[in-house]
C-alpha cells in the first residue's frame, strides 16, 4: 500500500526517495545541505506549507526526476549555475511530470536524449529567482548562430521524428529586474527542423529578465528571453508579464519554430546591442503585441521577419534608440503587419547582427528588403526617423496594402538627399 512520509532532515528525505513503498514525501520545514535528490518513479514531493525549502549543497545538482513524478509547493535552492530540477535520461518516458507552485534558485532543464522516447511535462506556476545557464555546451545551431539555454529549458534532442514530447506550460517567471538570469530565460526546442518534436499546448509567462552576458564582437552567440527554437510546435504563447533582456544579442522574443497565436500584454524591452524585440525565423499564424517594443542597444531593430512568415503582426508601438536599430525589418513574404501608436527611430547608421554577420544598417522606421513583401502594412500614429539623413522607409519589395496615419516624417534632416 502506498505510504505518505512528512520528513524535517536531511537524512530522512534521503531514506524516503529511497523507500519504493513511500510515493508521497511531504516536506516540513528547511532541510538543508542536502545531496543530489533522486525520485523514483511515481513519487511525488511536495511542502507541508509556503516555507518548506530545501538546500542542497554546495556543487550540486538538486532533484532528479525520473517518470511520473510530481513537486509542488517547494522551494529548492541550489548554486545559480547548477540544476534545482532535471530529469534521468536512462528511463524510457517521462510519463507525466508535473510542477507546480515551485519557487528555485538554479536551473530548470528537462530533456529527452538518451533513452528517454516520450512522456508528457506540464508547469504551472514556476519562479526561477536566480539561474546561469552559459555553462551548457550544448546548444541548437541555425542561421550562423548558437542558442544558449535558459534558465527553464525544455527540449527533445532526440534526431528520431516519431519522437514526440508534449507540454503545457503555465505561470513561469525567470530572474529579477536588479539580477536577470544569465543565459537564456525561457528556452523549448524540439531537435531540429527534422528529427523529435516538441508540441506545446500553452506556454505562458509572467516577468522574464535575462543576459545573455555574451561578450562584444562575439557574431556566433545569441539567446531570447522567451525562446521557441526549431523543432517547437506551440499553440499558444502568452507573455502576460514584462520580457526585458540586457546584453550583447539577446533576442527578447525569438521564434525558429512554429507558433499558432503568439500574444504579448506587457512591455518587451532590449538594452543590449543588437537584442531585437522580436525576431522571426519560423512561422507565426498571429502575432499580437499589446504593449510597446522599445530597444535601446547599438543593432537592435523592433520587430524582423527573416526567414519563414508571419501571417499577422499587429503591435501597440515601436521605439529604438540606437544607431543600426530599424524599426521594422521585414526579409521575407509576410500578411498583414498593423501598428497601433506608431514607429519611432532615433539612431543613425551604426553595426548589427544579422544571420550571424555583423553589418551597417541605418535605423530606418520600416525597411521591406529585397526578398521581403507584404500584404498590408497599416501605421497609425505615424512614422518616424530622427536620425540624420535617415529615411522612414526604404522599400525594395511589394507592399500591396500601405497606409500610414499620422505623417511619414524624417525629422532628423537630409530628407531632401536622401
Amino acid at each position: 500500500m502506498a505510504q505518505t512520509a512528512t520528513v524535517t532532515t536531511t537524512s530522512q528525505l534521503a531514506a524516503a526517495a529511497g523507500d519504493a513503498t513511500i510515493q508521497t514525501i511531504i516536506v516540513s520545514g528547511q532541510v538543508g545541505d542536502a545531496s543530489t535528490l533522486r525520485l523514483a518513479p511515481g513519487q511525488s514531493l511536495a511542502g507541508a506549507d509556503d516555507t518548506a525549502t530545501i538546500t542542497f549543497a554546495d556543487g550540486a545538482d538538486g532533484i532528479q526526476l525520473t517518470s511520473d513524478n510530481r513537486l509542488h509547493h517547494l522551494r529548492v535552492r541550489v548554486s545559480p549555475e547548477r540544476r534545482a530540477i532535471f530529469n534521468d535520461t536512462s528511463v524510457e518516458t517521462l510519463g507525466h511530470l508535473s510542477l507546480t507552485a515551485l519557487a528555485t534558485t538554479g536551473r530548470v532543464q528537462l530533456l529527452a536524449r538518451d533513452r528517454v522516447r516520450s512522456g508528457q511535462v506540464t508547469v504551472n506556476g514556476l519562479d526561477i529567482q536566480a539561474a546561469d545557464a552559459r555553462g551548457e555546451t550544448d546548444r541548437p545551431h541555425g542561421y550562423g548562430v548558437y542558442v544558449l539555454q535558459g534558465a527553464f529549458t525544455l527540449w527533445n534532442m532526440q534526431p528520431d521524428e516519431a519522437v514526440v514530447i508534449e507540454a503545457d506550460l503555465a505561470g513561469l517567471a525567470v530572474g529579477r529586474e536588479s539580477a536577470p538570469a544569465l543565459g537564456s530565460g525561457v528556452f523549448v526546442s524540439g531537435a531540429g527542423d527534422t528529427g523529435g518534436r516538441l508540441i506545446v499546448h500553452r506556454l505562458e509567462t509572467e516577468a522574464i529578465y535575462s543576459d545573455g552576458k555574451i561578450a562584444p564582437g562575439t557574431a556566433d552567440q545569441i539567446t531570447g528571453g522567451v525562446f521557441t527554437v526549431y523543432g517547437a510546435q506551440v499553440e499558444v504563447v502568452r507573455n502576460h508579464g514584462p520580457v526585458t533582456t540586457y546584453g550583447q544579442n539577446d533576442m527578447v522574443l525569438d521564434n525558429w519554430g512554429t507558433v499558432e497565436r503568439w500574444i504579448a500584454d506587457a512591455p518587451i524591452t532590449s538594452h543590449g546591442p543588437s537584442g531585437i524585440g522580436f525576431v522571426n525565423f519560423g512561422v507565426v499564424r498571429e502575432l499580437r503585441v499589446n504593449a510597446p517594443i522599445e530597444t535601446f542597444g547599438q543593432g537592435a531593430r523592433g520587430f524582423n521577419v527573416y526567414t519563414g512568415t508571419v501571417g499577422l503582426a499587429e503591435f501597440e508601438r515601436i521605439v529604438t534608440h540606437a544607431d543600426g536599430a530599424v524599426g521594422v525589418q521585414v526579409s521575407q513574404p509576410v500578411g498583414t503587419i498593423l501598428v497601433r501608436s506608431g514607429i519611432e527611430t532615433f539612431g543613425g547608421t551604426g553595426a548589427s547582427l544579422v544571420k550571424g554577420v555583423v553589418i551597417q544598417l541605418s535605423a530606418i522606421g520600416l525597411s521591406v528588403k529585397p526578398g521581403g513583401s507584404a500584404k498590408a502594412i497599416e501605421i497609425r500614429g505615424g512614422l518616424k526617423t530622427n536620425g540624420a539623413g535617415v529615411a522612414p522607409i526604404e522599400q525594395y519589395g511589394a507592399i500591396e496594402s500601405l497606409r500610414i496615419e499620422g505623417g511619414c516624417i524624417a525629422a532628423g534632416g537630409g530628407f531632401d538627399q536622401i
